[in-house]
């Protein structure tokens, strides 16, 4: 690629339009006339940090296998006391690893989405491998929940050139990776609305980059970080709209850091008029006043004995998946998507105070590795 500073005037704003934040699809009012939106979200990385650039020493995946084992079962718990559906963004090399963690989020009531296939750095693939990987993780996603996932969250946010192609092969609902907003947007490709929502994110609205795993870096005290979040959803609230939160079970679930989301929810719950959703039921609600495809009406996303008023979540939709929309994997045709090969039969919830072991392990599906392509 030449110099940036030799690019002509076409060249720049082709460049900048390729992926655009297209009309705000943020509503006047939430389900049930909620002031506010909340959906929490959290990315079951486990091993796959290390094991992307080919680290596989046992002390360094011990530090992803804290996620599964010990952290997840923190969370769901503390989900689980408060009645508050959230969204699981799994790589598939976890959904391989631990197929009964993935189908546990959803008879939990939560949501399971894309994150990859090992947590790989997209622009650093070419496109065709991308695509492969992200089928290829979507396909042990699908087999592991039992259906098929409506929604991304690319590895790192690390959205390529490629990826928006990728989103529209699958007919994904929603993408949760770009910054362009505080609240929901349609994206724009190449100037063109897609139909696709966007669930923004932040890294002020994420645990990583305060709590890094490399211990020579400094970290945050727990609660000053809570303390931010709190007025992030402030503001939300104030202005009717969304917050969005992204953790991971091996950087908030540690005791002394899982108190910040103690006490976020906690204040959280002491406002009248909040809406606990996962990013699916966000982007169908916000869809559904536009009429794009796939969406539904509010009356269908407020599930029975989950409030919208203080101390109380909704129930969640369950990551179901969008209607009549291409299907992906082998044998899918038009206009329909593949239905469940068989899910990995867990063995149990997620239940508090236990391990989350899996039903298998990663037999001759594939191993822990990229499949080629994950250049470093």
């Amino acid at each position: 690629m030449d110099s940036p500073w030799t690019w002509d005037e076409r060249e720049i704003l082709d460049s900048v339009g390729r992926i655009r934040a297209g009309r705000s699809l943020a509503p006047p009012t939430w389900p049930d006339d909620a002031r506010v939106a909340v959906a929490l979200s959290f990315d079951s990385d486990h091993e796959t940090i290390w094991l992307r650039d080919g680290i596989a020493h046992p002390g360094k995946l011990s530090q992803g296998e804290y996620g599964a084992r010990t952290a997840v079962p923190r969370i769901i718990e503390l989900l689980r006391h408060h009645q508050i559906p959230a969204s699981f963004f799994i790589p598939g090399v976890c959904a391989l690893l631990r197929p009964g963690e993935v189908r546990g989020y959803i008879d939990e009531g939560h949501e399971v989405g894309l994150h990859g296939w090992i947590h790989e750095r997209n622009t650093s693939l070419s496109a065709t491998v991308e695509r492969d990987l992200t089928l290829r993780a979507a396909d042990a996603l699908t087999r592991a929940a039992g259906v098929p996932p409506a929604g991304i969250r690319t590895p790192s946010w690390d959205f390529s050139l490629a990826t928006f192609g990728i989103i529209a092969e699958l007919g994904l609902r929603y993408d949760s990776s770009l910054m362009a907003a505080d609240d929901p947007y349609e994206i724009l490709a190449d100037g063109a609305p897609t139909g696709v929502v966007e669930i923004p994110v932040e890294w002020i609205r994420d645990d990583a980059p305060y709590f890094p795993v490399d211990p020579a870096r400094t970290t945050v005290p727990p609660r000053d970080i809570g303390r931010m979040w709190r007025d992030e959803f402030d503001l939300a609230y104030a202005e009717r709209g969304l917050f969005q939160l992204t953790m991971h079970p091996h950087v908030i679930g540690h005791r002394s850091r899982i108190v910040a989301l103690v006490d976020l929810i906690d204040h959280i719950a002491s406002h009248a008029g909040v809406w606990f959703a996962t990013h699916d039921d966000v982007a169908r609600y916000v869809g559904g006043r536009l009429g794009l495809a796939g969406s539904a009406d509010a009356a269908s996303l407020t599930g029975p004995g989950g409030g919208l008023g203080s101390g109380g979540g909704t129930g969640s939709s369950g990551g179901t998946c969008p209607g009549g929309r291409a299907g992906y994997g082998d044998g899918a045709g038009p206009g329909g998507r593949v239905g469940p090969r068989g899910g990995a039969g867990s063995g149990g919830g997620l239940g508090y105070g236990g391990g989350l072991g899996s039903s298998g392990g990663l037999g001759s599906s594939g191993g822990a590795g990229s499949g080629g392509g994950e250049a470093r």
